[in-house]
C-alpha cells in the first residue's frame, strides 16, 4: 500500500514557475513508477508527464515537453514536477499516481496502481 499527498499548488501568472511535490508513505516507493496528471476544468483527467522507478527514464505529453519536469527522489519519497513557461491552459487539479511493473506507458492509458488527493495549479493569463 501506497498513500501519495500532493503540495505545491497555487495561483501563478502565466509565464510563471511552479514546483508540485508528492511525497509517498508505505512500503516500497523506489520499486514503483510514478506518474502526474492533471484534470482541466471541464475536461477529462489526462497525462501529463512520468518517471521510472529508478529515475532513468521519463515520459511527457506534448503539450508540456520542453517545459515540465518530473524528477523523483528515492532516499526522500519524493517525485517533483517542476512546471515553467506556464500557460492558461495548464490550469487544472494536478494528481501523481504510484504503478508498479506495467510501464511508463501505462500512465498514458491512465492506468495506475495509488492515486493521490491532487492539488489545484490556477495559471492567469
Amino acid at each position: 500500500q501506497v498513500q501519495l499527498v500532493e503540495s505545491g499548488g497555487g495561483l501563478v501568472q502565466a509565464g510563471g514557475s511552479l514546483r508540485l511535490s508528492c511525497a509517498a508513505s508505505g512500503r516500497g516507493f523506489s520499486l514503483y513508477d510514478m506518474g502526474w496528471f492533471r484534470l482541466p476544468p471541464g475536461k477529462s483527467r489526462e497525462f501529463v508527464a512520468a518517471v521510472g522507478w529508478n529515475g532513468g527514464d521519463t515520459l511527457y505529453a506534448d503539450s508540456v515537453k520542453g517545459r515540465f519536469t518530473i524528477s523523483r527522489d528515492n532516499a526522500m519519497s519524493t517525485v517533483y514536477l517542476q512546471m515553467n513557461s506556464l500557460k492558461s491552459e495548464d490550469t487544472g487539479f494536478y494528481y501523481c499516481a504510484a504503478g508498479r511493473g506495467e510501464g511508463l506507458d501505462s500512465f498514458v492509458r491512465l492506468e495506475s496502481d495509488y492515486w493521490g488527493q491532487g492539488t489545484q495549479v490556477t495559471v492567469s493569463s
